[in-house]
């Protein structure tokens, strides 16, 4: 029972039971991250390729490091693995649009976690946290959820660019001839949101992660439409199955490969200031907004609105986010899906070293994770994004003083997508609107510190 205790768990209030189920659940409502982690990270090619598999179990060691300091530090019933949005952010917009390398970005994310970890111990984290209004703070993980959504249809080829209308549906694409025909992977990914969706809304345990399976298998038919190389439409299977168990891939190739040359210029230094101050306020608020929304349903609250334990909390995600980075993945963070371990009695840390095994056996199911095909995870990002839009309910929207500041927050994020551009632009109306409105009481003195450095921001950087 010792082992116990330093999990935080008291044989009086607690189950063992209740606590190992609660954890196998966590692991089970938030194991797509296996699968769609690689996808994601198959946009950068070469290393971090799905094929080579280093993504994937760089993805399940940062999941067992991030979430065992959760239960032995905090002992909170919450789990960690490379965040959602965060990874789309170190992908898409760090390497695809502003050009940087992969190791430019896991640098970053490294430099990210030492400082989130030195902001901790002095509780400035906490500090900052506790500033911010709590509409925005439920506006934050809403209009996270939103993000992923967007980027959920986008990998389905549900959603795809329009030189018109900028995004337009793409059930169906046009062969060479200019014939229109339905769009394979778009089906597929129609077909596993109707699937996960049911089984969701069945409250079928784990049924995210049966949907993307179920969607993988029915991806075996070779009935999906494709455009081929010379342009004419070819019949294909999207899922390449090559087994379920093997020896975890290597991650020789992408494991501690951060760059410090690129930091011998001003304009390397510049951006990678840039790049850390925005992975620092993704993975704050996006962890805050986690925290307060899981802690919630845990009864960890007060009615402050304040987390107990909230510094052992970050300490534990600031562990993981290192681990992480050296192992060579995007920020490690804690996960919304923990809600569905604390729902069926997790409150303990013993939740947390379950989903921790979990997650350790899964690095020998290599193959079956990696043979999932982008449209088979979409729908887990559809559905994920609608769980995270739970905190706006507790948004006044009657009190247009908080109200508007927070839709601002939501719908900015996938407008520009950009999660740090929602928080910097919500939390800057937030000062500016309520200050012209005359309510300087509802201004916090940190607030008005970020909001001026927010606007710096944008006019020099």
């Amino acid at each position: 029972m010792k082992f116990l205790k330093f999990l935080g768990f008291d044989p009086e209030k607690h189950n063992v039971r209740t606590e190992i189920i609660a954890g196998l659940t966590t692991f089970l409502t938030m194991a797509y991250i296996l699968a769609v982690n690689p996808n994601i990270f198959d946009a950068l090619g070469g290393e971090m390729s799905k094929s080579n598999g280093a993504v994937f179990t760089a993805t399940a060691i940062a999941a067992v490091i991030g979430t065992l300091a959760m239960a032995f530090i905090a002992k909170k019933p919450f789990a960690l693995a490379p965040g959602m949005g965060l990874n789309a952010f170190f992908v898409y917009t760090v390497c695809l649009v502003m050009g940087h390398s992969w190791q430019f970005a896991l640098t970053a994310v490294f430099i990210e976690g030492i400082i989130f970890i030195i902001l901790t111990v002095t509780n400035v984290r906490k500090w900052i946290v506790d500033a911010i209004p709590i509409s925005l703070k439920h506006a934050i993980g809403a209009g996270i959820g939103l993000f992923i959504a967007f980027i959920g249809f986008q990998n389905a080829g549900i959603v795809v660019n329009s030189d018109a209308t900028l995004v337009t549906l793409g059930l169906k694409l046009h062969d060479a001839s200019g014939a229109a025909f339905i769009n394979g992977t778009a089906l597929l990914g129609i077909i596993g949101l109707v699937v996960s969706c049911t089984l969701v809304m069945l409250h079928v345990r784990g049924g995210i992660l049966w949907g993307i399976l179920a969607t993988t298998f029915i991806g075996m038919l070779p009935i999906y439409n494709v455009l081929g190389a010379d342009g004419e439409v070819i019949r294909v299977s999207l899922t390449t199955f090559g087994g379920v168990v093997s020896t975890p891939p290597s991650i020789s190739g992408i494991a501690f490969q951060f760059t410090w040359s690129e930091l011998a210029t001003s304009k390397g230094i510049v951006d990678m200031i840039v790049v850390v101050f925005t992975f620092l306020f993704i993975d704050m608020f996006d962890t805050m907004g986690t925290l307060i929304g899981v802690s919630e349903k845990a009864g960890f609250v007060d009615e402050e609105g304040n987390v107990d334990g909230i510094n052992q909390c970050f300490l534990a995600d600031s562990i993981g986010t290192i681990c992480g980075a050296a192992l060579g993945t995007s920020t490690t963070t804690t996960y919304v899906e923990s809600a569905a371990g604390v729902g069926a009695g997790g409150r303990t840390g013993l939740t947390a070293f379950s989903a921790a095994c979990c997650f350790a056996l899964a690095l020998f199911l290599a193959p079956l994770f990696l043979a999932i095909p982008p449209a088979a995870t979409a729908p887990s990002l559809v559905i994920v994004g609608m769980m995270m839009m739970q905190p706006v309910t507790k948004i006044n929207w009657l009190d247009y003083r908080d109200s508007i500041p927070a839709f601002i927050t939501l719908v900015v994020m996938p407008f520009a997508y950009s999660i740090s551009d929602g928080i910097l632009i919500g939390m800057i109306s937030y000062v500016v609107l309520n200050a012209c409105c005359g309510r300087f009481s509802k201004i916090t003195p940190t607030m008005w510190v970020l909001a001026i450095l927010f606007i710096l921001r944008y006019i020099f950087i």
